[in-house]
C-alpha cells in the first residue's frame, strides 16, 4: 500500500485564526468559524487547537488499469477529523477537484453536524481526484475497490462509515461493501451507508438530504411570515440535493422559478414543472434546453429576486463579490460550505436569513444513521417511520439552533456551530487526554 497515515501528533497544528481573517477557501472558512465558535464558548487555545486539527488522515495512490489497456494513477484521501463522540462519519466525493484541504474543512464540518443533530458519530471525509464522467463503469468500479482496499485499515462499522458525495452513488457504496466483506470473510452491512435497498440500505435515504432541507427551508420561511404557496425558490444544483430540494419544494406549494446545474441554468417567472424538468434532465443530462424556460448564467441564479434561495451545489459559491446582490430572503445551504464568512456578513447586514449547512443538509448524515442502526439490528423500518423521524430530528434542531441564536444575539450559522462545538469539546473533556 502507498499512503501517508499520519494521527494527531504527526499534522501541523492547525493555526488558531482570528474569526475576521480572510479565507482563501474551505478549510480557511470552516477555521474561521471553528474560532468564532470558540471565542463565543470561552474555550481554551489548546482546545481550539485540539479540535481545528484532524486526528488522522491518509492519503493513498490508486493505480488503474483502464478498459484499453493503458494505466492511469489516481490519489485519494480520507480524513478522520473527530471521532470523541462515536465512530468518524462521511461522504466519499469522486471529482477532479478533489485535495486534501478541501477534505479536511468537509471532515470538520461533518463533526459539527453529526454533534449538532446529535448523531454518535464523528466527522470525517474522502474524495479521489477523478472526473468520474470521463471514466467507464467498469474503470470506477476498479477505482472503488482499490480506494477502498488502501484505506482498509481506518473504515469499519465502529471506526469509520462512508456514504455517498459528490460522483459517487449507492452501486459505488456496494463495491466499497463487498470489497471490504470479501477482505474479512463475512458480509458486513454497517461498514457503509447510502447501499442499494436490496442490500440492507434504508428505505428513504436516497431523498433523505433533500427533505432535511426542505424541512427546514420551510421553517424558515414560516419564521419569516411567509407561506409556501406565496413563496418563490431557486435552486442552485440539480444533483442529489438540489433536484430533490426543488421537487419536494413544488410539492409544498412553493413555486421554483429557477434551477442550475454545471452547464447553465433555466428561469421561469410563473414557476416550472419540475416533473416535466425531471424527465428533461434524464433525457438529456442537464437542464438547459428545458421547453417553456428561458436559459441564464448558472451564476446569475444567485442573484434573482426570489424569497428562498437554496445553493445545493459545491462550496465558496456566495462571496464577497456577489453577496450584495443576492435579493432572497432567506438561504438555505443545501451544499457544504456554499456562503464564505465575508458573504455571511453581508447577508446578515441586508437582513436575510442564512440556515448554515450543518443543520440545513443534516438529513443524509441523520438517515445514514438510520440506516446503520438498521443493518446492525438487521431490522429495516417503513418508509413513513423513516422521514417523520427524520423530520422530527430536523426540527427539533432547527427549534433548538434558532432559540440558541436568539437567547444569545447571534446568527444561526455560529449558533449551531457554537452548540456543536460545545458537545464535541465536552465529550472530549470527559474523556481525557491519552495517556
Amino acid at each position: 500500500m502507498t499512503a501517508t497515515l499520519t494521527e494527531t501528533s504527526a499534522p501541523a497544528p492547525a493555526p488558531a485564526p482570528s474569526a475576521a481573517a480572510a479565507p482563501a477557501g474551505p478549510l480557511d472558512d470552516a477555521r474561521s468559524q471553528l474560532a468564532e465558535a470558540a471565542q463565543v464558548l470561552g474555550l481554551s487555545d489548546g482546545m481550539q487547537r485540539m479540535l481545528a486539527t484532524p486526528r488522522r488522515e491518509v492519503t493513498v495512490s490508486i493505480p488503474l488499469r483502464r478498459d484499453d489497456g493503458s494505466q492511469d494513477l489516481l490519489i485519494g484521501h480520507r480524513v478522520q477529523h473527530n471521532f470523541s463522540r462515536g465512530p468518524a462519519k462521511g461522504g466519499i466525493r469522486y471529482s477532479p477537484h478533489v485535495d486534501l484541504d478541501e477534505v479536511r474543512a468537509l471532515a470538520m464540518w461533518m463533526t459539527w453536524k453529526c454533534a449538532l443533530l446529535d448523531v454518535p458519530y464523528g466527522g470525517a471525509k474522502g474524495g479521489v481526484r477523478i472526473d468520474p464522467r470521463a471514466y467507464s463503469t467498469a474503470e470506477l468500479e476498479r477505482v472503488t475497490r482499490r480506494f477502498t482496499s488502501e484505506i482498509l485499515p481506518l473504515i469499519g462499522p465502529e471506526r469509520d462509515i462512508p456514504a455517498p458525495d459528490i460522483g459517487t452513488d449507492e452501486n459505488t457504496m456496494a463495491w466499497m461493501m463487498d470489497t471490504y466483506s470479501v477482505n474479512h470473510g463475512h458480509t458486513v452491512l454497517g461498514v457503509v451507508t447510502g447501499k442499494p435497498v436490496a442490500l440492507g440500505g434504508s428505505l428513504g435515504r436516497a431523498s433523505s438530504t433533500s427533505r432535511g432541507v426542505v424541512d427546514v427551508a420551510l421553517a424558515a420561511l414560516e419564521s419569516r411570515g411567509l407561506a409556501p404557496d406565496s413563496t418563490t425558490a431557486a435552486v442552485q444544483g440539480f444533483g442529489k440535493v438540489g433536484r430533490g430540494a426543488a421537487r419536494f419544494l413544488a410539492e409544498a406549494g412553493v413555486r421554483v422559478t429557477a434551477v442550475s446545474d454545471q452547464y447553465g441554468a433555466v428561469v421561469g417567472t410563473s414557476g416550472l414543472d419540475v416533473d416535466a424538468l425531471e424527465a428533461h434532465v434524464d433525457a438529456t443530462g442537464t437542464v438547459v434546453g428545458f421547453d417553456g424556460a428561458d436559459e441564464i448564467d448558472g451564476a446569475a441564479l444567485l442573484e434573482l429576486d426570489v424569497d428562498l434561495l437554496v445553493p445545493a451545489a459545491v462550496e465558496g459559491v456566495l462571496t464577497a463579490e456577489n453577496a450584495p446582490r443576492v435579493r432572497a430572503r432567506v438561504v438555505v445551504e443545501g451544499a457544504n460550505g456554499p456562503t464564505t464568512p465575508e458573504a455571511d456578513a453581508i447577508l446578515a447586514d441586508a437582513g436575510a436569513l442564512v440556515v448554515p449547512d450543518i443543520l440545513a443538509n443534516a438529513g443524509g448524515v441523520v438517515v445514514s444513521y438510520f440506516e446503520w442502526v438498521q443493518a446492525n439490528q438487521a431490522y429495516w423500518w417503513t418508509l413513513p417511520e423513516v422521514e417523520a423521524r427524520l423530520r422530527e430530528r430536523m426540527l427539533g434542531a432547527w427549534t433548538a439552533v434558532r432559540e440558541y441564536a436568539t437567547s444569545r444575539d447571534l446568527s444561526l450559522r455560529t449558533a449551531a456551530t457554537a452548540m456543536a462545538v460545545e458537545r464535541v469539546a465536552t465529550a472530549h473533556r470527559l474523556r481525557g487526554l491519552y495517556p
